[in-house]
């Protein structure tokens, strides 16, 4: 996991290290070696923009050191804090499902967002699996009624999990599905609604209505998007699409087990506002594991 950027930072250090052998470093030196590193990073999946704010924090960090005080090791170290500085910004306050349980609503809808593929339906069974585990009911809702097969999909998850399953006809408006599952949530006492949503691209104008009048109707507590790590910066695109049209609280980027790069979980990190809660580590229903930010520095940079 996230083997290239970790040679990339490792570079960094190695180059900086050389630099201040012979002198104090100094704002310019450690601009020369982010030149020198730049393409790598982003082949790394790290944005453009995302560089300079890298830039910009390392260099709190690096210039004016003294190679009396440093080598490579320490400089390593001192990137290491910058990046820690970087990352812990989007972690949680809390777990998701703390969250829920001190809300005191019931039922907690929350509706999932993301383009086909990233992994939704599985991610929507791991937090179902979660919520069971704490004690809780949840139900969930396939609200997506025209993608074959996305009903079946989701109700097999459900019933390996024995979770509950509400569904209505292909072709259905998807509102008044998630409208008719959170009234029948209600009277029958389940504590979270996990509502699944279309995803055809995120450039579908007739997706975003749709979404948008779910959203108006069942007004959910919490609106998550699903991003995958290894779409590198058509993540961030996904992002600021589903943001500026939706809307959304969070979010989980999933297939993290599978990411040699490591770039899209940085520039996510640096660039976007608002948490990352889990991560998708793996197929199975436990492979879901609270963003934190040490433990991402420590695969990014260990």
């Amino acid at each position: 996991m996230f083997k290239k950027i970790r040679n990339v930072f490792q570079n960094i250090a190695s180059k900086v290290a050389d630099v201040v052998s012979k002198k104090e470093l100094t704002e310019e030196d450690l601009k020369k070696v982010f030149d020198e590193v730049e393409l790598s990073l982003v082949e790394s999946d790290v944005a453009y923009e995302a560089i300079p704010v890298l830039f910009d924090e390392l260099k709190k960090k690096l210039v004016g050191t003294k190679v009396s005080r440093f080598d490579s090791n320490g400089f390593m170290e001192l990137i290491r804090e910058a990046i820690s500085d970087i990352v812990s910004r989007v972690e949680p306050k809390e777990d998701l499902v703390e969250l829920v349980k001190s809300s005191g609503v019931r039922p907690f809808i929350i509706v999932f967002l993301g383009v086909n593929g990233v992994g939704k339906t599985t991610t929507i069974a791991k937090v179902a699996n979660r919520l069971l585990k704490a004690g809780m009911k949840p139900i969930i809702v396939a609200a997506d009624t025209f993608r074959a097969g996305a009903q079946e999909q989701l109700a097999l998850h459900a019933e390996r999990l024995g979770v509950p399953f509400f569904k209505g006809k292909y072709g259905a408006d998807p509102a008044a599905v998630a409208k008719d599952a959170v009234t029948y949530a209600t009277k029958r006492g389940f504590d979270v609604v996990l509502v699944d949503t279309a995803g055809r691209m995120h450039v579908d104008t007739d997706l975003v209505e749709e979404l948008r009048k779910v959203i108006k109707v069942i007004k959910p507590n919490m609106r998550i998007l699903v991003l995958d790590a290894l779409t590198g910066n058509d993540a961030l695109e996904q992002l600021r699409y589903f943001d500026s049209n939706v809307g959304f609280d969070a979010v989980i980027l999933t297939k993290m087990d599978a990411d040699a790069r490591g770039g899209c979980a940085l520039t996510l990190s640096v660039l976007l506002k608002k948490p990352i809660i889990y991560v998708g580590t793996g197929q199975g229903y436990d492979d879901l594991e609270p963003f934190r930010a040490r433990l991402i520095v420590e695969k990014l940079l260990s």
